[in-house]
């Protein structure tokens, strides 16, 4: 049997791997359905019709429309990865005027099983609010892999590899 991932990425260098990434999880046994951010979506314009081909789905950075038939099944887990200062905080305070942060919102009401790998510097790490969403993301249920066995920050302009397999290893727990 299938089991259905939601990969929702935000935009940051680690998204230009992002089609390895779904053969990856392909290779695990998921489905893949990928949702981006806008910026993400500006960034992989070119390679969309591609990623769509490869993951069999549409790939959305926008809602739906009220009526619309959902053009993807449901999710038996989402992984954001990688996940900006920007997509943790807001998807921390509910703001849901994105179309991925819209679905994780919802997504811990529908107890979808979810991790998150933040992808910052160390001077966005800096700032409180992150530890401060990051926290309340755990509190709500959501795997955060941040620091050791996680995403660790670089230096700002620092090119270090994203731990992508951390990521997908997360995710197989999460969706049995």
């Amino acid at each position: 049997m299938t089991r259905t991932l939601y990969l929702l990425c935000s935009a940051a260098p680690p998204v230009f791997d992002i089609a390895r990434v779904v053969e990856d999880a392909q290779a695990r046994g998921w489905d893949v359905c990928l949702g981006l951010t806008p910026t993400a979506a500006d960034w992989l314009e070119d390679s969309l019709p591609g990623l769509a081909a490869l993951t069999g789905h549409p790939v959305r950075s926008r809602y739906k429309r009220p009526g619309d038939a959902d053009v993807w099944p449901k999710a038996d887990a989402i992984l954001v990865a990688p996940a900006t200062f920007n997509t943790v905080n807001a998807w921390a305070l509910g703001l849901t005027d994105r179309f991925v942060v819209g679905v994780v919102a919802e997504g811990i009401g529908k107890a979808i099983p979810m991790a998150v790998m933040p992808c910052v510097n160390a001077a966005y790490a800096q700032h409180r609010a992150l530890d401060r969403s990051l926290a309340e993301l755990r509190e709500m249920g959501v795997l955060v892999l941040y620091g050791e066995g996680g995403f660790v920050p670089n230096q700002p302009g620092e090119k270090t590899p994203y731990p992508w397999g951390l990521a997908l290893d997360a995710v197989d727990g999460l969706g049995r």
